[in-house]
């Protein structure tokens, strides 16, 4: 079992910037394949980034590639998203998730999530 938990959310100003991070309770964490996705409200989950154990390889939504960076510490067992130029239309709460097995952008292939955290970006 690992532990998801996210925080560096808040409220920030169209075209600000936003780190969030997320930290997992298991030494394992250098095992897993990381990702970030969001929701919006009144839509459905989406994927936003992903990064492999080693952090070799990522992948980025079309609607934040250039913008945003996903990275990992595997000696803090934390993986953050670093968003720049933010959009109205990143408003969404962002959840991390695990995957034991291969990275992707599929929801289905990760085992573990965290609570999410709250990005708002006024206009």
């Amino acid at each position: 079992q690992v532990q998801l938990v996210e925080s560096g959310g808040g409220l920030v100003q169209v075209g600000g910037s936003l780190r969030l991070s997320c930290a997992a309770s298991r030494s394992t964490f250098s095992m897993y394949n990381m990702a970030w996705f969001r929701q919006a409200p009144g839509k459905e989950r989406e994927f936003v980034a992903a990064i492999s154990w080693s952090g070799g390889t990522t992948y980025y939504a079309d609607s934040v590639k250039g913008r945003f960076t996903i990275s990992r510490d595997n000696a803090k067992n934390t993986v953050y998203l670093q968003m720049n130029s933010l959009k109205p239309e990143d408003t969404a709460v962002y959840y991390c998730a695990a995957a034991q097995g291969r990275i992707g952008y599929l929801q289905s292939l990760y085992d573990y999530w965290g609570q999410g955290t709250q990005v708002t970006v006024s206009s």
